[in-house]
């Protein structure tokens, strides 16, 4: 593309050759000549000198910058742009509904819809416009499934679950499982039916091996707009609210609800029957034990709030010292006992 293609798609400012040739993007620090880069995060400022790439997205002005650029507001989010615009079709291995698949007749399909060789669509399941049900995938009874959603190889979909509209699931996501329900009665655990289901509205994207246990009764809902990570477990009856992004290896249990504009890190655990409100950070490796309010940044297990926690840890890092203080005291207060026990 030419760059000034670019820099119209992106409603950019462009400063340079609009006729300059881009044959693609690249990282900053390992684009080669003809791509385009960008720069958002200030750590990389250092390679602008350096790189070999032949323009630049920015959105804050560099001084003597000799690379042709284009001034953008947010130069992240312009730089997904530019992958889009580069993006080879995808989603193009099938097409239509394929006579190796598993289709009961009773499934309603829309004509649009790809469904790939050795993939299982069950009884009274609803497929939407344009969704993408890649080989291996199996989706039980009653399912609905919206338009344009992808899901990927190995996806499982349990009975009765609803999925709305331009959700993507990676390989091995299960959704519907039966939540970690038991009852303990005369030293045995008795299984308690999982009668609910699953309910993952529009624009939700799900991470490879993740996993959403159905409700009890009721539903788990994942709402709209949420990202999860590889590797998530979320328990029956969780509530997740909009736009909540949840990092690999994290484990919520049952009932807990999740606010909107929620930042979950990695491996988080979370006890049941809680409520983290909206716009918390939960920092990497914290474990969530009660009610957090809103706005507010935990870190630690227990997660306490962030500047409390960081006072904590750099008390503990002086705890050696503090210990060698208190012997030293304690030796000078025996030393006084013993001259005073002479003097008597």
């Amino acid at each position: 593309m030419k760059l000034k293609e670019i820099a119209d798609a992106l409603k950019g400012e462009l400063h340079g050759p609009g006729d300059l040739e881009i044959t693609g993007p690249g990282k900053i620090d390992e684009a080669a000549p003809g791509q385009i880069t960008f720069l958002a995060n200030p750590k990389y400022q250092k390679y602008i000198a350096s790189t070999r790439a032949s323009a630049i997205v920015i959105d804050k002005p560099i001084e003597e910058l000799a690379l042709p650029y284009i001034l953008v507001a947010n130069a992240y989010v312009a730089f997904m742009q530019i992958l889009r615009l580069f993006t080879p079709p995808q989603h193009d291995y099938f097409a239509g509904i394929s006579q190796q698949a598993v289709v009961d007749p009773t499934a309603q399909i829309d004509p649009s819809a790809k469904i790939a060789p050795q993939a299982y669509i069950g009884p009274n399941v609803k497929i939407g416009k344009n969704t993408v049900i890649y080989p291996g995938v199996v989706i039980l009874k009653n399912v609905q499934i919206g338009d344009d959603c992808v899901l990927y190889p190995h996806v499982s979909v349990r009975e009765d679950c609803v999925i709305g509209n331009r959700v993507i699931l990676h390989n091995g996501v299960v959704i519907g499982s039966d939540g970690f329900g038991f009852a303990p009665f005369n030293g045995a655990y008795h299984k308690i039916p999982q009668i609910g289901n699953v309910i993952i509205e529009d624009d939700v994207e799900i991470g490879a091996n993740s996993t959403i246990d159905r409700a009890t009764t009721g539903s788990t809902v994942i709402h709209r707009g949420c990202k999860i990570d590889n590797l998530v477990q979320i328990a029956h009856n969780v509530k997740v609210g909009d736009h909540t992004a949840i990092a690999a290896q994290t484990g919520i249990a049952g009932s807990v609800e999740i606010g909107k504009n929620v930042v979950i890190a990695g491996q988080v655990g979370i006890v049941g029957h809680i409520k983290i409100h909206d716009k918390v950070i939960v920092a990497a490796k914290s474990g969530i034990s009660k009610d957090v309010p809103e706005g507010e940044i935990v870190f630690g297990s227990p997660a306490l709030p962030m500047g409390k926690q960081k006072r904590i840890e750099a008390s503990m890092r002086r705890l050696p010292e503090l210990i060698k203080r208190v012997r030293d005291l304690e030796e000078e207060l025996n030393a006084l006992k013993e001259a005073l026990k002479r003097k008597e």
